[in-house]
C-alpha cells in the first residue's frame, strides 16, 4: 500500500492574491474553494489535486496527503528520509517537511482534523 494518498496540493506563491485569483481562474479555469487572508486553494477539474496560491514565501511547494504523519514519519526515517520540521500542527490535522537521500523536499499533511468549511465567498470559516 503507497504511503501517499495523493497529491494534495502544489503551492505557488503570488504576490497579489487577488490578482493570482483571478489569472489562474479566467486563464487556467481553476475554481475557488477556499481562501484565508494569506493563501487561496483552487481546483481543478477532477477535483483531487489543488492549486495553492500563497503570499509568505517565494517558493514552490508540493505537498503529499498521507493517512497519518505520524505513521508516515516513522516510515521515512527507517528509509533514510530526514525530518527537517515536525510533525507539528495545522488547521486539518498535522504536517511534517521531509528531506529524501536525494536531497527533494517535500510536506506530508495528514487531515485527521477535518477539512475546510467555507462561506458563500469561500472564506474559511470553521474546520470539520
Amino acid at each position: 500500500m503507497s504511503l501517499f494518498k495523493c497529491i494534495d496540493c502544489i503551492q505557488l506563491y503570488v504576490s497579489n492574491l487577488e490578482d493570482g485569483i483571478q489569472y489562474y481562474q479566467d486563464c487556467m479555469g481553476l475554481k475557488l474553494l477556499w481562501k484565508t487572508n494569506t493563501s487561496v486553494g483552487l481546483g481543478m477539474q477532477e477535483d483531487i489535486t489543488e492549486i495553492v496560491l500563497q503570499s509568505e514565501h517565494e517558493s514552490i511547494e508540493i505537498d503529499f496527503k498521507v493517512e497519518s504523519v505520524e505513521n508516515a514519519v516513522n516510515e521515512i526515517k527507517k528509509y533514510g528520509g530526514t525530518i527537517l520540521c515536525g510533525p507539528f500542527d495545522i488547521a486539518i490535522g498535522k504536517g511534517a517537511v521531509i528531506k529524501d537521500k536525494w536531497k527533494n523536499e517535500y510536506v506530508i499533511l495528514d487531515m485527521s482534523k477535518g477539512k475546510y468549511v467555507t462561506d458563500k465567498n469561500g472564506t474559511v470559516i470553521a474546520v470539520e
